[in-house]
């Protein structure tokens, strides 16, 4: 047995297998079964398989090692080999909860989950008081979505202790709040997480839920030091990014963006917020080079080509839109949004029938807004198009009715 656990230290699977099979038929039971949870322990599966399945030939009835093999083939990928064992447990064994536990992982694993709750129903109905089955089923509803019943099950546990099943549940307790919203709590139990045990996820998991409450100070210092623990934890750039910049502290926001940028170089999210913080800095130039190479990762990222087009008409380089309009054309990329800009374009290009049809397939969707109105109606008086005019200026009068230039205009056309 000792050769045997050494060989399992030393990682040496030739000699594991040599050994295995001449200490089966030599030693004694409660031997082997200590060397089946050793090679659990070490990862060896196919050897603790085997070890389960000689102790099954010996005590055939014996529900324990039914279950312990049964969740030894599931890890191994023998599903139904599996599932046939749990299934062949008595349901009058006193470890038969444990055979609905592993059940219910097997339909977990399947993506059955209602079938894999109805079995941890079934065992806590035979054990109401066993934590394990509370914590199975708290698990399951976290995994399918149902926060709020997840955290109060897990609330319950954390009375009794903070530390179950291996699973810190202040982490756990952190983790639940965050995705069902509740980041007050969230940060709570993050924060308390963080005293027993730092790693790269909690410390995120605190920044993320210390932003959602405006602790950008805290959020800020969560993720520096999750920096210095993890540069290449791509997503905490961005949200250091983001929270420099709820601060105003738009110099460092651009930094951090750019370091983001040094580390993920294909992340269309980092370039868009990269352009909008050299924007903040008075960096117009560098700002369409980071939104140019957004649109280069998606060309249909609609926000970054929203903010680029905005930036080519207040620099007034119309031939920059239409040049992407029409590109956006090809690949058959129609986005209403972009018809102020390129109606513009093309009217400042003298483009004036194409301008025209942009302006008039835009209207329904612009005709609450006033600024587009607006140039609509004077690119139609200067076209000669005064009835479509009168009908867009009969629009805005409406949408401000005390304008006296809208009256004026109107009664112009009379």
């Amino acid at each position: 047995m000792n050769q045997l656990q050494q060989a399992m230290q030393d990682g040496d699977l030739q000699k594991i297998d040599q050994l295995l099979e001449k200490f089966l038929m030599n030693a004694e039971p409660n031997a082997q079964y200590e060397i089946a949870e050793s090679f659990m322990h070490y990862g060896y599966l196919q050897q603790a398989n085997r070890t389960l399945e000689h102790l099954q030939f010996l005590f055939p009835e014996e529900a324990q090692l039914i279950i312990d093999r049964a969740n030894v083939m599931m890890e191994i990928g023998e599903e139904d080999e599996a599932l046939e064992l749990l299934l062949s447990v008595d349901t009058e064994s006193p470890e038969y909860p444990q055979a609905l536990l592993a059940l219910a992982d097997y339909y977990q694993m399947q993506g059955l989950f209602e079938v894999a709750e109805k079995r941890i129903n079934e065992a806590v109905e035979l054990l109401p008081n066993e934590p394990l089955l509370q914590f199975a089923k708290a698990e399951l509803l976290f995994e399918t979505g149902r926060f709020t019943e997840a955290a109060r099950i897990y609330d319950e546990l954390y009375t009794l202790d903070k530390n179950f099943a291996g699973v810190s549940l202040a982490a756990r307790l952190a983790e639940v709040y965050r995705a069902g919203a509740g980041y007050e709590k969230a940060l709570d139990y993050y924060m308390e997480a963080l005293e027993d045990e730092v790693s790269p996820d909690m410390l995120f998991g605190s920044a993320y839920a210390a932003f959602q409450t405006e602790k950008y100070e805290l959020a800020t210092k969560q993720l520096e030091d999750l920096k210095e623990l993890d540069p290449d934890y791509f997503s905490a750039y961005l949200l250091l990014a983001e929270s420099y910049a709820m601060l105003e502290d738009n110099k460092r926001a651009y930094q951090a963006i750019q370091e983001g940028l040094a580390r993920d170089e294909y992340d269309k999210a980092l370039y868009l917020f990269a352009g909008k913080m050299a924007l903040k800095n008075n960096l117009p130039n560098e700002a369409v080079e980071h939104l140019q190479q957004a649109v280069a990762l998606d060309p249909e990222y609609m926000e970054a080509i929203l903010v680029l087009m905005s930036i080519y008409s207040k620099e007034e380089q119309y031939e920059a839109i239409i040049e992407l309009y029409e590109q956006l054309e090809k690949e058959q990329f129609d986005w209403t949004a972009l018809a102020p800009f390129v109606a513009e374009a093309y009217n400042q290009d003298e483009q004036f029938e194409k301008a025209y049809v942009i302006y008039k397939k835009a209207y329904n969707d612009f005709k609450d807004d006033e600024v587009f109105l607006e140039a609509y109606s004077y690119f139609l008086i200067e076209d000669g198009k005064r009835d479509e005019a009168k009908e867009v200026v009969k629009r805005l009068m409406t949408l401000q009715p005390t304008e006296q230039q809208w009256i004026d205009l109107y009664e112009s056309f009379e």
